[in-house]
């Protein structure tokens, strides 16, 4: 009776520490929803991309215009976004390159508010997996989609991630 009640203990303690695990304000969303979302940012200026700003915000939703507060809108990771850092550490788990599904982000972490960066994993550009469409928030272009290479060149700095609030 006593290992039940300590096996019931440990599970209690894991499937918190789980729940606990994503912050309060990320709300479940689809992968096909992130990516809806991701593809507004494309033709919401007047038809056009949305600028990059560190400074400016959004919409009504009121997310940062840059890499990081666009992914946090397509996540629905509340506004004014998070920043690439907490996107890495707190809000997503690494995966191998290999596993990457649409919505998944990839993520420079390391660095300044000007050189870390994300993106959102669309899909592969060729069978050889040498590169990937990306949905991005970028200096002077603001929101495009368009094929990448980040992640894919050992040592580039970039690890491929799961956001934990991602079904699907």
């Amino acid at each position: 009776m006593k290992v039940l009640a300590m096996a019931a203990a440990v599970l209690v303690a894991v499937s918190t520490t789980l729940v606990s695990a994503l912050p309060a304000q990320a709300v479940q969303v689809s992968r096909q929803e992130l990516i809806e979302r991701a593809k507004t940012w494309l033709t919401a200026s007047n038809g056009g991309p949305v600028p990059c700003s560190q400074s400016l915000y959004w919409g009504s939703e009121g997310y940062r215009q840059d890499c990081s507060g666009y992914v946090s809108m397509a996540a629905k990771l509340g506004a004014p976004g998070q920043r690439t850092v907490e996107l890495h550490s707190d809000y997503s788990v690494a995966i191998a390159v290999n596993d990457l599904s649409w919505g998944d982000i990839v993520v420079d972490p390391v660095g300044t508010g000007l050189t870390r960066h994300v993106v959102i994993f669309d899909r592969w550009a060729d069978p050889y997996r040498s590169g990937y469409w990306a949905y991005e928030q970028r200096d002077v272009h603001g929101t495009s989609h368009r094929v990448v290479r980040y992640g894919l060149v050992a040592g580039d700095g970039y690890w491929p991630r799961k956001l934990k609030n991602v079904t699907g």
